[in-house]
């Protein structure tokens, strides 16, 4: 497995990894970003995230986290690998199962939209492919949930298995508050007897902790474990940092995000969280979470920050495209 070499990495922030979720496309669910991208032209945000691979690489960073439904940071995100050869240590992750269709507009009445159909794997493997050649090293099916065909559809599974067979690692990512019922299913999947994905991507923050003893089982069935939203879309960072989180931070003599970050870092079985920030400065505190050191007591303060899955949800469901 690709992901081999970040455990052998040396780098304090080898097991951080920068998503281009924010950064690929016009609008995404992160509270804060007017301030951060004044400009969303293509031109820009291909600048910006060039900036912030630049600045992750340099920082030790190793994954990159991108997906088809990110706008065009496949392309951005290819063009920076064409760029520079010489890098051949990092791993790279993709998504499929969501197409972008908010035409790169703000205030698009439909950003993306959801298949995990066999037809929708093939067209998407396709593109993906075209922007990043043989530097994908993960591909994951896009945001299961309990309803989702892809838990059930064998046609699919021996499309998958075939692409593993190819030497891409197979993984799959939850969202929703039903997130380890999703995990839990997935394990069960096996073509000829072998487990089908070998990764779980999985919303996992202070505030939304419910998949957490699902993905400590997939960890131990011997899947690597990519933590993403621990920031819980910017609830966790800055002025919308809850007043627990800031005194802890304050008493670590650090930012809420670096916090936050290194209390999912200390979960025995988160293989890599993801950074989604938006600008060079915003990742380099993220990536101070490496080096962050706070007590047991203050963990249970922390700790108690939690919400209950639904009402997580449904709070996240309410935040705006900006």
């Amino acid at each position: 497995m690709p992901f081999t070499r970040l455990a052998s990495a040396t780098t304090p922030t080898a097991h951080l990894g920068l998503g281009l979720a924010a950064v690929g496309r016009p609008a995404y669910i992160t509270l804060g970003r007017e301030a951060e991208l004044p400009d969303r032209s293509p031109e820009a945000l291909r600048t910006r995230t060039h900036e912030l691979l630049d600045a992750a690489y340099a920082q030790g960073v190793r994954y990159i986290d991108t997906a088809r439904s990110y706008g065009r940071a496949e392309e951005f995100l290819g063009e920076w690998l064409r760029l520079n050869p010489e890098i051949q240590d990092l791993v790279v992750g993709s998504k499929w199962g969501y197409t972008y269709t908010g035409e790169w507009r703000l205030d698009a009445e439909v950003h993306e939209v959801k298949d995990h159909g066999t037809e929708a794997f093939a067209r998407q493997l396709g593109e993906t492919r075209e922007q990043l050649g043989d530097r994908l090293d993960l591909y994951q099916i896009h945001s299961l949930t309990p309803d989702s065909p892809a838990l059930t559809d064998t046609a699919l599974h021996a499309r998958l298995a075939a692409l593993a067979a190819d030497g891409v690692t197979v993984g799959f990512s939850t969202s929703g508050p039903a997130q380890a019922d999703v995990v839990r299913a997935a394990l069960e999947v096996t073509v000829d007897g072998e487990r089908l994905f070998r990764t779980v991507q999985s919303t996992y923050n202070l505030l939304e902790c419910s998949a957490g003893e699902a993905l400590s089982e997939a960890y131990e069935a011997g899947l690597t474990v990519i933590v993403k939203e621990a920031l819980a879309n910017g609830r966790l960072a800055g002025e919308h940092a809850p007043e627990a989180l800031r005194a802890v931070a304050d008493e670590a003599g650090t930012s809420p995000d670096a916090v936050a970050l290194a209390a999912v870092l200390r979960r025995p079985w988160a293989g890599v969280v993801l950074s989604g920030a938006a600008t060079a400065a915003e990742l380099h505190t993220n990536l101070l979470a490496a080096a962050v050191d706070f007590g047991t007591a203050q963990l249970d303060r922390l700790t108690a920050l939690a919400e209950g899955a639904e009402e997580y949800w449904r709070h996240r469901s309410r935040l705006p495209w900006s």
